[in-house]
């Protein structure tokens, strides 16, 4: 075990090097026997490393208000069955649309299991150390009616959600929204284009958007923002929570 005086682990600690202290004092001196010291520092830092970066993404994970945490985008049950195509799933787990600024829309029936592919992909993105969120369509109108009559809570709610790396907007148009949360959108999406990637999970079809959009100019500029940069993926008609009560 390598030993530390008092005052030196005091001060790493003090600059935040704790995982450092950690690491070298759990060093077992039977692993590292004979080894030089620049062998046993570069062996604790690794260490001190992985460990920083596994609070960190657990925190991420945390922070990210995941519908399904436990949720596991290389594990996903019945792809071929559910019409899912492992090629785009595969593509999708490494983050690389994320690089790109694309969306995602994960659109199919109720119980198909959009919400677990919007956490999943959400918590895959936590694990490249991208900051996402997740957050309900009606959760998201009911922040915004909050913010809205806020001295600056209108600014101050765009800015935060259109600085997350990947926003997952889960039941998005379940409900047709208003005047006002169009106009929220229309200005969400707009800060977030060709930025940073939104994912959407719907049980509407692209075809039928426009019309829960409100037909309008508004609905035109906020299709305009969506759709040209998306990967669409259907979740076909299996009812996974039916298939889940059954395992």
């Amino acid at each position: 075990m390598t030993r530390i005086d008092t005052e030196t682990k005091r001060k790493l600690r003090e600059i935040g090097a704790t995982c450092l202290v950690d690491a070298l004092e759990t060093q077992d001196d039977t692993l590292t026997l004979g080894m030089v010291f620049e062998e046993r520092i570069k062996l604790a830092v690794d260490d001190a490393h992985a460990t920083f970066t596994h609070g960190k993404v657990e925190g991420l994970i945390r922070r990210a208000g995941l519908r399904y945490p436990n949720a596991d985008f290389r594990r996903l049950d019945l792809v071929e069955q559910r019409g899912l195509d492992r090629g785009v799933i595969a593509q999708l787990g490494t983050c690389a649309f994320i690089t790109r600024q694309q969306n995602v829309v994960f659109q199919g029936f109720t119980g198909s299991g959009k919400s677990y592919l919007g956490s999943a992909l959400a918590k895959q993105a936590c694990q490249h150390r991208y900051r996402a969120h997740y957050i309900r369509m009606p959760d998201l109108e009911e922040a915004w009616a909050s913010a809205k009559d806020r001295p600056a809570g209108k600014e101050k709610f765009l800015r935060k959600y259109a600085a997350f790396t990947l926003l997952v907007i889960d039941e998005w148009l379940l409900d047709p929204p208003d005047d006002s949360t169009r106009s929220m959108l229309l200005e969400l999406l707009e800060r977030r284009y060709d930025a940073v990637s939104t994912v959407f999970c719907t049980q509407y079809a692209k075809k039928d958007w426009h019309q829960r959009l409100g037909s309008g100019v508004h609905a035109d500029a906020i299709m305009d923002r969506i759709v040209h940069n998306t990967i669409w993926i259907e979740t076909g008609g299996t009812n996974m929570r039916e298939h889940t009560a059954t395992t």
